[in-house]
């Protein structure tokens, strides 16, 4: 692991070979805040790899102290947020605010951390700070997150998805980070924070008033208090795909008349029960302005889902105690019957060489053989289930235990 301590200035070097680096540290007193101009900045680091600055800020003096800070946390409508760790056992609590000021009262003297989400919407003097970084599209400035944190303090190693600028304000705190590209991204499961299972970092720094870290998405990091300190997080979200995607289409869906829907004028004869057949696939295309593709994905994979749970007025009740697979093997061999759920409606569609199944919004990839029968059949027999094939019945278990197949004993059908 690389450590980096504190350097004398020393000047970049104006020219490198194409294939060098870029420098992952520079001093910015001869060139605030970035040490570089913007443009060069933005081409060599923006969204590519992380960037530490010492002397940002020269002589820098936090805009807002660790009291108004603790006083905004008690606001209704600020954001806050409360971590605290107990270090012998590697646990970590969560609160959420707002807070009164006797929460503060009784912390202990280390290993906490307050945190505070749009603090410049609050504070006209943190505002100010993104005078700065008038480089960047406005639109792509998100809040500016301030922490202030006792001796020890942290919010545990994690990953971020959106561009941050570090501005230490007040006391030191010491960043580790990992730039390996193969770097372990799997959570702990045993907080509800997202804290990375294992981190193993290549830098270190310890970051003074006025020095910043500029991290891209996607970095492993972990920041500790070295003492009480103060660090403004300058945030920039970008949407996920997903979230543009699905609110695109709510602004598309908004504009389109009710009349304008799926037809299948000229279609052929359904050959087989609860099959989307590929003509089917290509309308749908052609309707939402798309390619018909496959996989998990594509136009098939969704529809299956969507089509088995539209206008459905009830949702299904799941079964109180699932059964695993040797209590399911008992009940087959007493030799019940399962019926299904009137409220769950089936479809199969052929996905390239599997078949998906749809059961009220679910999706399983089964043989068709079992997607077949499942259409079809508004009850199977146990025998029928016995003689499938294990991942077969795997997905029938599934089914049951999510409430859209019962099991169904010779006593109870004979009452019938």
């Amino acid at each position: 692991m690389k450590t980096t301590r504190r350097p004398a200035a020393r000047k970049t070097p104006r020219t490198r070979t194409a294939s060098a680096a870029p420098p992952i540290e520079i001093d910015a007193r001869r060139l605030p805040p970035l040490g570089m101009p913007a443009a060069r900045f933005l081409a060599e680091y923006w969204q590519q790899r992380p960037l530490l600055i010492r002397n940002a800020f020269e002589n820098f003096a936090s805009p807002i102290t660790p009291e108004d800070l603790a006083g905004l946390a008690c606001e209704e409508l600020a954001l806050s947020r409360l971590v605290m760790r107990e270090r012998r056992r590697d646990r970590w609590n969560l609160r959420s605010g707002p807070f009164e000021e006797t929460d503060f009262t009784s912390l202990p003297t280390a290993d906490w951390t307050l945190l505070v989400q749009d603090v410049d919407k609050w504070d006209a003097d943190v505002a100010a700070l993104l005078g700065h970084f008038d480089f960047l599209p406005s639109w792509r400035v998100d809040d500016v997150m301030v922490s202030y944190a006792a001796d020890g303090g942290s919010v545990g190693a994690h990953v971020d998805q959106y561009d941050v600028f570090l501005l230490q304000g007040i006391g030191r705190r010491r960043w580790r980070i990992s730039t390996d590209p193969a770097a372990p991204l799997a959570f702990r499961d045993d907080t509800e924070l997202k804290l990375l299972q294992r981190f193993e970092p290549t830098h270190e720094w310890l970051l003074e008033p006025g020095d910043m870290l500029y991290l891209p998405p996607g970095v492993p990091h972990h920041g500790v208090a070295e003492g009480p300190c103060l660090t403004l997080s300058i945030g920039m979200r970008a949407p996920s795909r997903a979230e543009l995607v699905v609110d695109h289409a709510e602004f598309v869906a908004e504009r389109l008349a009710d009349s304008d829907r799926y037809g299948d004028a000229g279609m052929s004869p359904a050959r087989r029960p609860g099959e989307i057949d590929p003509a089917t696939i290509e309308r749908l295309a052609g309707l939402l302005g798309g390619a018909a593709t496959s996989g998990p994905d594509g136009i098939a994979a969704w529809f299956v889902g969507f089509i088995t749970r539209y206008r459905s007025a009830q949702w299904v009740a799941p079964r109180p105690r699932p059964l695993d697979a040797a209590a399911f093997e008992r009940q087959l061999a007493r030799g019940d019957a399962l019926p299904r759920n009137p409220w769950s409606r089936c479809a199969w569609v052929a996905d390239g060489r599997q078949t998906l199944l749809g059961v009220a919004g679910s999706t399983h990839r089964c043989s068709r053989m079992l997607a077949q029968r499942l259409c079809a059949q508004a009850e199977l027999a146990a025998g029928e289930v016995q003689a499938l094939t294990p991942a077969d019945r795997a997905v029938v278990l599934a089914l049951v235990n999510a409430g859209h197949y019962a099991l169904v004993g010779r006593r109870t059908r004979s009452r019938r």
